[in-house]
Order: structure tokens, then sequence, then C-alpha cells
């Protein structure tokens, strides 16, 4: 056998306490190599990224083809209290997903947390709905990326520049500047919670 043959075989291969050390990664776990579609590499790192930072927690899209569940809507307003279903206040069936998402294929939801949009309806652990499709305007409350940091707040003006104001006066508002990689991810149409 060669020299340059025995040098070939000592390098490559598994070697004892090589490679990553199980859970040192970016997600404490083991993680899996699969094949996904090159154009949805973006959307995957995007995805990934935006359940990393501020006051996001989850992230899921909405279903391409939603149940169709309506339940009853009540026309009569009660200030506590409930109609029983036999009266004749029933207005119509209401569906949630109907009412709630305008493009399904556009629309994803983001878990929030913390407190900084208390003010704006917004609590710990609510889900709010993200239309990308809705273009921003001042006031609207918005999904945005501020230096690959993912946060929910209203968006606003100061000068030329924009800005993102909390809903919580334990906050201060996030001042745009020039040199900073600022993007709006989406609109925040609408927002869920569970009481139980």
């Amino acid at each position: 056998m060669k020299n340059e043959e025995l040098i070939k075989k000592k390098h490559g291969g598994l070697r004892p306490g090589s490679g990553r050390k199980k859970g040192s990664g970016l997600y404490g776990e083991t993680t899996s190599v699969m094949r996904i579609p090159q154009s949805r590499v973006t959307d995957i790192k995007t995805y990934l990224a935006m359940s990393q930072h501020d006051n996001i927690v989850d992230i899921r899209l909405s279903p391409t083809k939603p149940s169709y569940k309506p339940l009853f809507l009540f026309g009569h307003k009660v200030p506590a209290g409930f109609p029983s279903p036999a009266d004749d206040y029933v207005e119509k069936r209401l569906d949630l997903n109907e009412y709630l998402i305008k493009q399904y294929e556009s629309t994803f939801f983001v878990r929030i947390k913390g407190d900084s949009m208390i003010d704006a309806g917004i609590n710990d652990n609510d889900i709010v709905i993200v239309d990308r499709s809705t273009e921003a305007n001042l006031g609207d409350i918005v999904l945005a990326s501020v230096d690959g940091n993912f946060t929910v707040k209203t968006l606003s003006k100061n000068k030329l520049l924009p800005r993102l104001l909390p809903a919580n006066d334990k906050y201060k508002p996030i001042l745009i500047t020039e040199n900073m990689q600022f993007e709006i991810w989406g609109v925040i149409t609408g927002a869920v919670r569970k009481f139980k």
C-alpha cells in the first residue's frame, strides 16, 4: 500500500467526539434533515425565525381550506346573560373563519408574549391574526421585523421615519433609523383569546 493510500484512509468518516453535541444547537434538541422545495426555503426560515423573537411565541399558518362550522349569532345585545336559542333573537349563523380571515393564503397566526400591547386589547398568550395582503397604514397594529427581531406594535411616524408604538406606558417606542433593517410583515386584523 502506498503512503498516499494510507493518508486517505485516515481522513473522513465518523470520529469519536466529533460533530455538534446533542442539545447544543439553536433549538436545544436534535434536528432532522429534510428536502423542501427551493421556493419554500425563505418561508420556512422566516417561520422558524419569527418564533424566536420579542413578543412572539408561536406562529401558525391559517388553513387553506378552513372547516365550516357556523354557530348562532344573536342580534340582541345583552349586558349580561345569554338568550335562549329558542328566542327570536337569532340573526344568522356566524362562521369564525369567515368573520376573522379575509385572505386565507396570506394569513397566519402569531401567539403573543408579554404585556406591551395590553392597552390595545392584546394580552399575553393571545393569538393575533396577521394578514400579509393588507397594506399597513399609520395607526395600524403590525407585525414588524427590526434588525431581525419580530414584534407586534402600532405603526406610527416620527418626522419622516417610521416608529413602532407599544400600547403600555411601561415600554418605550421603537424609533426606526435609516441604518436599521426594518420590514412590515403584515397587519394585525384581529385577536383570539380563551378565558378557560
